[in-house]
């Protein structure tokens, strides 16, 4: 019976050092993956329109939904696709800004646009937000947006 007890203190005494092991590097080793969801908004873009948050974070990954050219102050739609584009960068920046994070920590962008004929347009304003630390990315032709927007984007950032 002695035996059997001691084997079993000693498997006990051994998963706890395991696990507190485990416990302590994630303490001790900076830059580790963990888990938890934290919410990012900013008054600087547009509050959602449904239920979504602007962006958010999950250990290094930062995901920004989806802006549409919305303006902020007032939640009025900007008329011209030039203007739509500058107006979603411009909400993008305010909530990269508020994760402490810029344009060139992106790492994945998502266009989603009603007309492909506006590409080009779209293209260069999106373009003048990076420099030269450009992002993966997909540009996608919709059948249509919310509040008949004219562009919509979608970023994935990354912190450093």
């Amino acid at each position: 019976m002695l035996e059997c007890t001691s084997r079993w203190l000693l498997v006990l005494v051994f998963v706890c050092g395991l696990l507190a092991g485990f416990g302590l590097y994630s303490l001790v080793v900076p830059g580790q993956y963990t888990s938890g969801k934290v919410i990012i908004e900013t008054n600087g873009a547009p509050k959602p329109i449904g239920p979504y948050h602007q962006a958010v974070r999950d250990g290094d990954l930062v995901f920004l939904s989806g802006q549409i050219g919305l303006d902020p102050a007032t939640g009025n739609l900007s008329a011209t696709v030039e203007e739509q584009t500058r107006r979603v960068m411009e909400n993008q920046k305010a909530v990269l800004k508020e994760a402490g994070l810029d344009f060139s920590d992106v790492v994945q962008a998502r266009i989603y646009l009603t007309n492909m004929s506006d590409w080009n347009t779209i293209n260069g304003i999106y373009g003048e937000y990076f420099h030269q630390t450009y992002p993966a990315r997909a540009t996608v032709m919709v059948a249509g947006l919310p509040k008949d927007a004219k562009v919509e984007i979608e970023m994935i950032a990354i912190a450093r």
